[in-house]
């Protein structure tokens, strides 16, 4: 009890200095992954974050409480547990929290020790036994060996170790007194030769952590980047006495979509919002025509070197900082560690002890400067001291300023650090060495470094640094030379690969985008159809992962072809939502796009190939995938050729496959069977919602099987059936699955040769439906004695909102049915009753329900010979009704009359917003009406007078009227002969008098 007491002590001492916990609600939910991907495995940190915009698809997290508990009651606790995160997302900020929480007691008390180690500190060791690894942290090791406390063991930074972990090697060790070499140590601790009883908790870098077998890992997680607001709180503390500071920081990284993703990353987050603050700070002071916000990588590690050599930071320190006693004791300081971050990065060394920096010739006295405070970090411990930089990628931009600097002098291959090699003479031989050995890395380790050292050829970073770290002007000598081999890089045939879009970004530090920006503008205008060669190709590439066009919608409609697409594979991979229509693209490519849906790295939720030539192959390649697939939500196949053999497919995955929630099949020619199976998949699939199945002639049989499935399934919301040839016998089978099914909310029943024998069936089951809110029973042929069951329907039901009825057959006996009903009906929103033979009576029938009703917002009654008549009621019962929005009454034979009864009720009604009356004959009495009208009307917002004989006078009168109006946004008087003149008459009134209205004339 003592000993553990003594335990908690030192460990709460020790991690809670300096844990503020407010920022780090962040860490307190991790994700649950399973096991890396391969972008994990194999890319560079920050192409990782890159590459899938900083978001992981995974639906799962588990609370820090948790992440050494079993998952269910009948699983047991992980044994070894690894927590993956890029560099600087804070996996030692996140063990620290844990062992303080742990030690005050406030989560995992059923653990008994916690003892906790780094790899920087494994480092100092040679050889170690388990005994002695747990002896250093606890002096009562016996209870631990013997298992009789439960203990967890953390190993934090796996990324940092100087040994790579070689388990397929390794000597099996099972005597825990026995010393060894350390990384022999921690394969058997892992794979439970030594400590079988102790849970391990690893963290590492990503890359790092794939030497670990995934087979020997209970548990992974992974550490989230900053979500919006968490950004905004990070940098609110950074700039706590300037608030406005920190908007403005804020606003600029909103503003670059690539730093703004990359600012998920707290460490990254910090370097930039200082330099964006110190940019913005010192803005004011300079010339427009010396600053310009830092954007590229580049540019923002320059703006914090400046930041850092004149020793001007943003938080106020505890002492004044000693300036530099000059400008040449910095460079010499810079120089010393570009040459250790340089070769470290050559040895994937990142934690640098004092015989290295002795070695590297670094006066450690000099380590004390404000400048060496800002990039390198320290950690003393009693039987060490290490060194670190204060992020990844500041290491990487030292190394390029050392080898920038190096390469104008060097006489031999600076990555061979004896200086053994041929001779390589000049800057732009050394420049090319780095990127063919980037290029050529399997690790790409070298990718970041590359961009930095092409960035300081851009005009801006010498601009920065000149005086400082560059000598004004000289990258003129090189840049050139230097674009055209990078571009020479991209002159490859269609092989695109991270590598490529690695090259683009070199580009973009050094400020060459020519490329990029034909490409970006292209995409812009839909016109990239015949331009992409392979250097275009690399640029699309490239700005699929940066470009703001991508952002909501990448849209590759008309413009791939087999190979391009394959090309791709590796960026598209990670587009939320993918446009592919309308490419010519037959079955071979969905082979390539099944593949991409497989990977476990794919975040694909949104899939759109309409208009291609997919038959049942292409749909069973794409079925194949959606077993495995966990992305994807939206598929629209609309308009290719998969036949009911590729319906069955998909139907086939759907069975297993509970990720999809939108399917769309219209006009695939699926018939019956295809209908059949898909029915069959609805009876076990409890995640679809919305299935498309329009223009499939599945016929009445069709139909049944589907309603037969509605019978069961619950999760179904919205059915397309229109164009199918269902009739009244498919519509009888639907309704009767109505009857019990109250989950669907929407059924399109369009253009189905319904009678009034079907439309019975339906409305029936609709009085005691539930769930139904759209349906569409549009060009049908529902006779008037349809009117009436319609009519029952809508007294009785209270969940309906809209009913479309255009196109059928009810006259005026079937329309007064329904307005009857409209009196009582309080539920329905939008009723259609375009082209149905309804003249003045049953219009006046509506208007007479429209003085009572108080839900109906839209009323649809075009094409319908309602005359002045049937609009004079209607104008009666706007000057009570409060609820009406939408008024369509197009081609209605309205003349100048009955627009003057309008008029009236414009003037005191105030909840109509859209009335459109095109292809009446208002004239220009009308029209006058309508402009005293609109001078008083404030509702109004949308109004359609096209092909109503305005003539240019009538014209001239509405455009006028919009003086005094303040309400309409949008007028339209196209097709009245109002004549070139009377156009350039109502241009001017327009733009004199309501100059944010939109008329088009």
């Amino acid at each position: 009890e003592p000993m553990v007491q003594k335990h908690l002590e030192s460990l709460q001492s020790y991690y809670g200095n300096g844990l503020e916990t407010g920022p780090l609600q962040r860490l307190t939910n991790l994700l649950l992954v399973e096991g890396l991907t391969d972008i994990q495995q194999k890319e560079h940190d920050i192409l990782q974050i890159e590459a899938t915009k900083g978001l992981r698809n995974v639906s799962k997290s588990i609370p820090l409480e948790k992440l050494f508990l079993p998952l269910s009651k009948v699983s047991v606790p992980p044994r070894i547990s690894v927590t993956i995160g890029v560099a600087g997302i804070g996996k030692s900020t996140l063990v620290k929290l844990f062992v303080y929480s742990w030690a005050k007691g406030e989560i995992n008390r059923d653990i008994i020790f916690v003892l906790p180690l780094t790899f920087r500190e494994l480092n100092t060791y040679e050889k170690l036994s388990a005994e002695k690894l747990i002896c250093s942290d606890t002096t009562e090791p016996n209870c631990i060996l013997a298992g009789a406390a439960r203990t967890l063991l953390i190993l934090d930074g796996l990324d940092e170790f100087k040994t790579p972990l070689d388990f397929s090697n390794t000597v099996v060790c099972t005597d825990p007194k026995k010393e060894i070499q350390v990384d022999n140590l921690i394969t058997n601790i892992i794979r439970g030769n030594l400590l079988q009883e102790a849970s391990v908790w690893v963290t590492s870098r990503p890359t790092a952590a794939s030497q670990i077998p995934g087979g020997l890992v209970d548990r992974m997680t992974e550490i989230r980047g900053f979500g919006a607001a968490e950004m905004k709180d990070f940098l609110d503390q950074m700039f706590l006495d300037n608030r406005d500071l920190s908007g403005q920081v804020l606003h600029h990284i909103r503003a670059n979509r690539s730093l703004h993703v990359m600012c998920t990353v707290p460490g990254f987050c910090w370097i930039s919002g200082s330099s964006i603050g110190y940019y913005l700070k010192n803005s004011n002071n300079q010339s427009q025509e010396t600053t310009v916000v830092p954007k590229t990588l580049s540019e923002i590690y320059s703006y914090y070197f400046k930041m850092a050599l004149s020793s001007d930071w943003l938080e106020k320190p505890r002492e004044t900082l000693r300036i530099e006693q000059s400008v040449n004791n910095s460079k010499k300081i810079v120089g010393s560690l570009g040459r250790l971050a340089f070769y470290g990065l050559l040895k994937k060394k990142y934690v640098f002890y004092e015989q290295d920096m002795k070695a590297y010739g670094i006066d450690l006295s000099l380590l004390q400067s404000s400048l060496c405070s800002r990039l390198l970090l320290k950690e003393e411990m009693q039987s060490f001291t290490a060194y670190y930089f204060s992020h990844l990628t500041m290491q990487e931009f030292l190394a390029a300023i050392y080898y920038y600097t190096a390469a104008k002098r060097a006489i031999f291959d600076l990555f061979m650090e004896s200086g053994m090699s041929w001779p390589k003479l000049g800057f732009l031989n050394h420049f090319k060495s780095a990127v063919q050995r980037s290029l050529q890395a399997e690790d790409r380790q070298l990718d970041i470094f590359v961009r930095f050292l092409s960035g300081l050829l851009s005009p801006q970073v010498n601009k920065l640094l000149s005086g400082w770290l560059l000598v004004k002007d000289e990258h003129n000598s090189f840049r050139s030379q230097a674009i055209s081999f990078l571009q020479g890089c991209l002159n490859t045939d269609y092989a695109i690969s991270s590598r490529t879009v690695n090259t683009m970004h070199c580009l973009y530090e050094i400020q060459h985008m020519e490329i990029a920006k034909t490409v970006e503008e292209a995409m812009k205008n839909e016109s990239l159809a015949g331009m992409l060669t392979p250097v275009n190709c690399s640029a699309l590439a490239y700005l699929l992962q940066v470009s703001d066009i991508c952002m909501e919608e990448t849209n590759l409609s008309n413009c791939l072809t087999y190979n391009v697409c394959k090309s791709l594979l590796s960026q598209l991979l990670f587009c939320h939502s993918l446009r592919l229509d309308n490419n010519q693209f037959k079955d071979n490519v969905m082979e390539l796009l099944g593949s991409v849906l497989s990977v476990k790295d794919c975040q694909i939720q949104k899939l759109s190939l309409a208009e291609n030539q997919i038959s049942n192959k292409g749909a069973k390649a794409l079925a194949r995938s959606l077993m495995v697939n966990r992305s994807l939500t939206v598929l629209d196949l609309r308009s290719n050729s998969i036949g009911p053999t590729g319906a069955k497919a998909l139907a086939d995955a759907l069975k297993k496959n509970q990720i999809l929630l939108s399917l769309n099949l219209q006009y695939n020619t699926i018939k019956e069977d295809g209908a059949t199976s898909l029915a069959d998949a609805l009876l076990t699939n409890h995640r679809l919602t919305t299935l498309h199945l329009q223009k499939n002639a599945i016929g009445a049989h069709g139909a049944r099987k589907i309603a037969e499935a509605l019978k069961q399934n619950r999760s179904l919301k919205e059915l397309i059936l229109s164009s199918n040839s269902i009739g009244d016998n498919g519509s009888v089978a639907l309704a009767e699955a109505l009857r019990v099914n109250h989950s669907l909310q929407s059924l399109d029943l369009q253009s189905n040769s319904i009678s009034s024998a079907g439309v019975t069936a339906l409305t029936a089951a609709l009085c005691s439906n539930k769930g139904l809110i759209n349906l569409n029973l549009r060009e049908n042929s529902i006779s008037k004695e349809g009117g009436p069951a319609i009519a029952r329907a809508l007294r009785t039901n209270s969940t309906l909102r809209k009913l479309d009825l255009a196109a059928n057959l009810l006259y005026d006996e079937g329309g007064k049915a329904i307005a009857l009903a409209m009196r009582e009906n309080r539920a329905l929103t939008s009723l259609h009753l375009q082209w149905n033979f309804i003249q003045a009576k049953a219009a006046a029938a509506l208007a007479q329900a429209l003085q009572s009703n108080s839900s109906l917002a839209s009323l649809d009654l075009q094409e319908n010979a309602i005359g002045d008549e049937g609009m004079a009621a209607l104008s009666t019962a706007l000057k009570v009704n409060t609820t009406l929005a939408d008024l369509h009454l197009q081609v209605a034979s309205v003349g100048a009359a009955g627009a003057q009864a309008l008029a009236e009720a414009l003037m005191v009604n105030k909840s109509l917003q859209i009335l459109d009356l095109r292809g009446n004959s208002i004239g220009v009495a009308g029209a006058k009406a309508m402009a005293n009208a609109l001078k008083v009307n404030r509702s109004l917002r949308w109004l359609n007078l096209q092909e109503n004989s305005l003539g240019m006078d009538g014209a001239i009168c509405i455009a006028t009227a919009l003086k005094g109006n303040h309400g309409l946004t949008y007028v339209n008087l196209q097709g009245n002969r109002i004549g070139q003149s009377g156009v350039k008459m109502i241009s001017d009134a327009i733009r004199t008098n309501s100059p944010d209205c939109v008329v088009d004339v």
